[in-house]
């Protein structure tokens, strides 16, 4: 049921950024057609790759469009929070009541109108997920976005006695179609590692300086220049994925100023080598650049 809960979130959600990533990582967990899922602050940290803060005003953006609901009175496994998409489960529930009349009826958009289905509690407990106990004034469910410190519910576990994670707990998917989180370090990401030097400029990375325009502004050899000028200053940078060269250097060569006859490349050599030698110390670079300025052609010999 996930599957048709991320559909919705692709296709029907007015979410963007951060939000949208949020909304579909949760919408990822739904495991039935209630669109109800628990989800940690760290994991959603994980799987979207943003900050804490980035996460928490992604979740308040979404609570404020009516896209996602928290649920104050349920509570997920060690306390974690408790969301529902409520738009994709009223979408759900119309699509199912237009089925009724035959697999290939027609479904009008969903509006404002629609009712959203009311929870099955009984059916949520066999995700995890249950009514939550303790005072309705608890000050923990006043954050948004839960509370990675909050006692478990269970007893603390005696010394020497090791206590099985609970059905469902964080490490595990509610899915079973559900990938988990890579870690940093496994053998799958360091095999897709690779260093500055034999990182090759993609196509997408040359279509985007087309389509920005800064292949005409810098021309072809300006391009060459400062990638080369890219490549020295990031060649004590570790192995990195490739997606991560490819960012950081379309934001290099955004900031590339465009070269200018009054202003000549600081590195550029004669012969036209556009980078500077290994060692070469500042003093070096200014007389390679002057060199390079008396060697060029002016037209008037």
């Amino acid at each position: 049921m996930s599957r048709d809960t991320r559909e919705w979130a692709w296709e029907s959600s007015a979410s963007r950024g951060n939000a949208r990533l949020v909304l579909l990582s949760i919408a990822d967990r739904v495991p039935d057609e209630q669109c109800v899922a628990w989800a940690s602050l760290t994991s959603l940290m994980k799987r979207t790759n943003a900050s804490r803060n980035a996460v928490r005003g992604a979740l308040a953006a979404l609570a404020d469009s009516g896209e996602l609901e928290v649920l104050d009175d349920l509570d997920g496994p060690q306390h974690s929070t408790v969301y529902r998409l409520p738009r994709a489960a009223a979408w759900l529930a119309k699509v199912a009541a237009a089925r009724g009349d035959g697999p290939e009826a027609y479904v009008e958009p969903l509006a404002e109108s629609d009712p959203v289905p009311d929870l099955d509690i009984e059916r949520l407990r066999k995700h995890g997920i249950w009514p939550r106990t303790g005072s309705e004034s608890d000050p923990r469910r006043q954050n948004l976005t839960g509370s990675d410190a909050d006692p478990p519910r269970q007893n603390a576990t005696p010394p020497r006695v090791r206590s099985r994670p609970l059905p469902g707990s964080d490490p595990d998917p509610q899915n079973r179609s559900e990938p988990k989180v890579n870690r940093r370090y496994s053998s799958r990401n360091a095999a897709d590692l690779t260093s500055v030097a034999g990182w090759q400029i993609d196509d997408a990375s040359l279509s985007w300086a087309q389509q920005q325009g800064h292949l005409a502004r810098l021309g072809e050899h300006g391009l060459q220049a400062a990638d080369a000028k890219w490549r020295h200053h990031r060649a004590t940078w570790g192995p990195r994925p490739a997606s991560t060269w490819a960012a950081d250097w379309r934001s290099w060569i955004a900031r590339e100023h465009s070269p200018t006859p009054q202003r000549p490349n600081l590195y550029a050599l004669p012969g036209g080598t556009p980078a500077p030698q290994a060692g070469m110390t500042r003093a070096e670079a200014h007389m390679a650049a002057l060199l390079a300025a008396v060697d060029k052609r002016t037209g008037t010999e």
